[in-house]
Parts: C-alpha cells; structure tokens; sequence
C-alpha cells in the first residue's frame, strides 16, 4: 500500500500493476509548494489505483496542510474500490475551510487493474483529455448521465453533498488520460481569447503521438507558446496516465497475504496516530478477491477480481 504526492515540484512518473504514471507540477513563482495537490496511490493487491488532480484556493502553509489531510485520506480508502466515501469525506474537510473563504476543485479517479475499467468523480473540475489508441483520436472524458443545472458536481466545499456523481469507462491499452489544472484552460490562444477546455483538447490534438513520456512537456511548450505570459501566473499541474497491459492476476499467496497486510498497516496507523488508517472496504469484490465476479452499476466499475 502506497502513496505517492504531495503539492511541490515534480517530474516523474511511476509503473504500477495494469497502469503507468506521469506527473508534472511547478508552483507558482517556483515556490517550493503551491496550490494544486496531487496524489497516486496503490493498494495492498496492486489491483486498485487511484488518482487525484485538486486545485486548492491558497498557498504556502495553508495548502500544506490540506496536502497532509488528503493524505491521510487516500491512505485511509487506499483499498476501496468505491470512491465516493473518499469523495464525500474530502468535500467534509473542505466545507470547514469554505467558511474561511476557501475552496477546492478536484478529480478523482480510480482504476482497477483486471478490467481497465476506469471510474470517475468531478468535483468543479476541468474534464480530462482521453487519446484512443484505436481512433487516434481525443476527446473530453465527461459524464452524460445528468443535467447541466445538477449540483452534484460543484467544487469541493460549496455544499454538503451527500453523493457526488460518478461514472465509469473502459480503457484500452496504450490510451492515454490527461488530467490538469485550470492554468490550461485560462491561457490564452493567438488572438487572446481563453483557451478554455475545447482550445486545450485542439492542442493536443496537434501534438504528434510519440513517447507518453514527452507528451506533458510538448503539450505545455505548445500552450506557451500560444501566447506571452501563458503559465507564468499560476501553479501548473498535469497528470498523464495510462493502462499498460500488464496487470497480472493477483497470486493467491499475496490474497490471503493482503488482510494481514492491512491490518498490519492499520494497527501502525493506530500507534503512530497518523490519521490515515487503512480501512478495507466492506464489499463482496474487496473481500472475495477471484470467488467473485460482478459488475456493479453503481460504482462503473468491474468488479472482476
């Protein structure tokens, strides 16, 4: 069980079972941390990954904190297959700091390994970038599932939702999922008009398709080029990813292994009091490991363990 992140500089990536990982993210004015949070995390079978883009309003200290709260956060549902408790415990936090005037955007999303399904929650944040590998094509990940005058995803903070919307896709391997932050979007083209989001995914459609590794650096070069000034006055964050096809099944040692392994971690967790307990998920498909096979409807993802 991992987890890796924070809200300072980086430029690296990450292989995982089923998944590989890119993160770019420079703070504004190349401070040593910023506003915008990210996060990877593993869990204890390697068969669940999920990723998070946030934008928090602040920086400095402030953010710091919230980097640390979220943290624990992603320790603590590391091996849920569900997100939306990791989701609705993030908006709790971040109601206490909306009455001091801040707030948060954030994408989470979590991928499990077996099916390369992909589930998806919004809260007030830009859409993703998906690349088929099959069409060569992109295009905006969104959900069509509800209306647009719907509240359900507002930023982190706003409301207390009880249930942010959520909605599952199925990726091949070889496509890729682009996450950001809203510095994209509010760069400017050549004529100064925002580039909003269809502006970014015609961008990344110029970009020719090489190496995943080069692909976060010419899509930022590209925006920078669009116009002076673009980039320079806000955190930059972006997040790539993509199923690699190796997702091998899970042996049965590391099966009967994995419950150990979690309550190992949580009873640390205990002692040390750090917060972020690992808590299992209390599901057919989180616990039956292979003797179970669905597909829960709520959820968008495969539960084919």
């Amino acid at each position: 069980m991992e987890v890796w992140g924070g809200n300072g500089t980086v430029d690296s990536g990450v292989i995982m079972a089923g998944l590989d990982a890119w993160i770019f993210s420079r703070p504004y004015g190349h401070s040593e941390s910023g506003g915008d949070v990210h996060y990877v995390s593993s869990c204890a079978t390697g068969r669940i990954t999920r990723l998070l883009v946030a934008d928090v309003s602040g920086h400095g200290a402030e953010v710091a904190e919230v980097a640390t709260n979220l943290r624990r956060l992603m320790r603590r549902f590391i091996n849920y297959i569900d997100q939306k408790a990791f989701v609705k415990e993030m908006n709790g936090q971040f109601s206490a700091l909306s009455r001091k005037g801040r707030f948060a955007t954030a994408l989470v999303t979590t991928f499990f390994a077996p099916t390369n399904e992909l589930s998806l929650c919004n809260a007030g944040h830009p859409p993703p970038l998906h690349y088929s590998a099959r069409t060569k094509k992109w295009s905006l990940l969104e959900s069509s599932g509800r209306e647009t005058e719907d509240v359900a995803n507002i930023p982190l903070g706003i409301l207390d939702i009880g249930d942010y919307d959520q909605f599952g896709v199925r990726l091949a391997v070889g496509d890729l999922v682009v996450c950001y932050t809203d510095s994209l979007i509010e760069s400017r083209d050549r004529t100064g008009a925002l580039l909003g989001v269809k502006g970014l995914l015609r961008i990344a459609g110029g970009i020719e398709m090489t190496a995943p590794t080069e692909f976060i650096h010419a899509l930022l070069e590209a925006v920078q080029r669009q116009h002076d000034g673009n980039l320079d006055e806000d955190d930059v964050t972006v997040l790539l990813f993509r199923p690699n096809g190796m997702a091998p099944g899970v042996p049965i040692k590391d099966r009967v292994l994995a419950p150990l392994r979690i309550i190992k971690a949580f009873g640390k967790s205990l002692v040390t009091g750090d917060g972020g307990a690992p808590w299992p998920e209390l599901s057919l498909a989180a616990i039956g490991g292979a003797l179970f096979s669905r597909f829960n409807r709520r959820t968008g993802i495969s539960e084919d363990n």
